[in-house]
C-alpha cells in the first residue's frame, strides 16, 4: 500500500519533529514546511493527501493557507489546524474558510494520528 503524503506546516522545530516522527511511525510520508513561503512553494509542485497546519506561521498564516488551498488551488484535501490560539473565534473562522478539523495545543501526537486517519477515511 502506498504511504499517504502529509504536509505538516509548523514553525516550532521541536514540535514539528515530534509530530513528524509519530506520523511517520503511523505510516505517513511527512513533508515539514517551517513557514508560509515553503508551504506555497511546496503546494505549487505537490498535492499532499492531507495538510496539518499551525495557525501562527511566518509569511503566511494557517488561515491564509486554508483560503489559498480552497479558493486559489481549488483543492478539497482535508486540512487540520493546530493552534495554541484555540479561542472560539479562531476555531469558527478556520471552519468557515474550509478547515476540516481543529486541535488546540498542546497537541497529543496520538490524537493527531487518529484525527488524520479519520479525515483520510472520510475523503
Amino acid at each position: 500500500m502506498e504511504r499517504k503524503q502529509l504536509l505538516l506546516a509548523e514553525d516550532d522545530q521541536l514540535l514539528a519533529s515530534l509530530l513528524s516522527f509519530r506520523l511517520q511511525k503511523g505510516g505517513y510520508e511527512v513533508k515539514i514546511c517551517a513557514d508560509g513561503k515553503q508551504v506555497k512553494d511546496y503546494l505549487t509542485r505537490h498535492t499532499p493527501d492531507i495538510i496539518v497546519s499551525d495557525i501562527m506561521m511566518p509569511y503566511f498564516s494557517g488561515m491564509e493557507l486554508i483560503a489559498y488551498v480552497r479558493k486559489e488551488l481549488h483543492l478539497s484535501i482535508p486540512i487540520i489546524i493546530i493552534s495554541s490560539a484555540g479561542n472560539e473565534e479562531n476555531v469558527l473562522d478556520a471552519f468557515d474558510l474550509g478547515a476540516n478539523d481543529f486541535i488546540s495545543k498542546p497537541v497529543s501526537p496520538t490524537e493527531l494520528l487518529v484525527r488524520v486517519a479519520r479525515e483520510l477515511n472520510k475523503a
